[in-house]
């Protein structure tokens, strides 16, 4: 497992273009193939993808122009591209990106841990992206070939931190697509800011947000789905796998598979109702178990019954004054893939 770094500037348009020029071979070899990929593509063109379109040109001008530039690097179709990115916006079997992530607080002030679950098949195809925009903030994300950045783990040079775990709601309205809004949060400066983008009227599929900031007293945790988005302050360490976990969003109907809800299960035991801090080792104990064979939290099987392999682990240490970030791609935590820190010029006052 490695993840390959890229670099990238300029317009919209120029970083998905080099996001596109990325993946194209991973697309073309391990995608496009996929009965997933094929049924999405078949959907260009309908009135759904075109509403849809529509809604993302006009509010989000700059991210559209980022998913052309990514079809035009891909050399596709970008009606074709759209729809991938909106995977997770129409009720399907298949699932899409799982994840597990740990938050809590921690003696620097909160920290974030995130397993990033995805096809096997993208094993070392995946990047982690260091963006420089020359319109928006620049920011570091983990990316999955094809796909913009934002709906992985990332954190922006506000400092904002955001992880995201996939939901799949029984029912999608059409609206904005979920990895859409995802994307915009990275140019959010503040936590406010993010839950606001997120808490959109209009909304079509479902995720689930651990978002963080350098200076702020707040953890959040944000469950948003087009029934509603409940933001929950995280007071102490917890967990989120891949379902809704709000009585009141719940009843608007999900489906829970069965690594989602083990998953879930494991990481509460473990977690065993703590009050106090969460430091890095602990955490990354937590998304390296392997306890249950079948149903573990850490993902390598090849028979995953949801498709899915942990890709990347990422720990975010979140202070007063920076965040200081590792990602991991080995069973062995001792090897760091890559590591980082950002000091926001804005950023004063305790983190708790």
């Amino acid at each position: 497992m490695i993840l390959q770094p890229l670099k990238l500037g300029g317009s919209p348009y120029d970083i998905g273009l080099g996001l596109g020029r990325f993946g194209r071979d991973a697309v073309h070899q391990r995608l496009r193939p996929l009965p997933l990929w094929q049924s999405l593509a078949a959907l260009a063109g309908s009135g759904v993808a075109k509403a849809m379109q529509a809604q993302v040109e006009e509010a989000f001008p700059c991210i559209w122009a980022e998913i052309r530039g990514l079809a035009d690097g891909l050399e596709l179709p970008v009606e074709e591209v759209f729809l991938w990115n909106c995977r997770g916006d129409f009720v399907r079997p298949q699932s899409v990106d799982g994840c597990t992530t740990v938050f809590g607080p921690s003696a620097e002030g909160w920290l974030i841990a995130h397993n990033e679950d995805g096809l096997p098949s993208l094993d070392g195809a995946c990047g982690l992206l260091q963006a420089t925009p020359e319109t928006g903030m620049a920011f570091t994300s983990f990316v999955y070939p094809g796909s913009i950045p934002g709906h992985t783990f990332a954190v922006n040079a506000a400092g904002l931190v955001s992880t995201v775990n996939n939901i799949r709601p029984t029912s999608i309205p059409v609206g904005l697509p979920r990895q859409v809004l995802a994307r915009a949060v990275l140019d959010c400066d503040h936590l406010e800011t993010a839950v606001a983008m997120l808490s959109r009227i209009g909304r079509a599929g479902a995720f689930h947000h651990t978002l963080g900031q350098v200076g702020s007293d707040r953890l959040l945790s944000v469950e948003a789905c087009s029934s509603g988005v409940v933001v929950r302050q995280i007071p102490q360490p917890g967990g989120h796998s891949n379902h809704l976990l709000d009585a009141r969003l719940d009843a608007a109907g999900q489906r829970i598979t069965g690594s989602s809800g083990s998953r879930q299960c494991r990481v509460d035991a473990l977690l065993g109702g703590a009050v106090g801090l969460l430091d890095e080792a602990r955490a990354l104990a937590i998304l390296r178990d392997e306890v249950n064979p079948e149903l573990p939290i850490y993902r390598r099987a090849a028979n995953d019954p949801d498709d899915e392999n942990t890709l990347a682990t990422a720990v975010f240490r979140i202070g007063a004054n920076s965040v200081e970030w590792r990602v991991y791609c080995q069973p062995d935590v001792q090897y760091v893939e890559a590591a980082g820190s950002i000091c926001p010029s804005s950023a004063n006052g305790p983190a708790r």
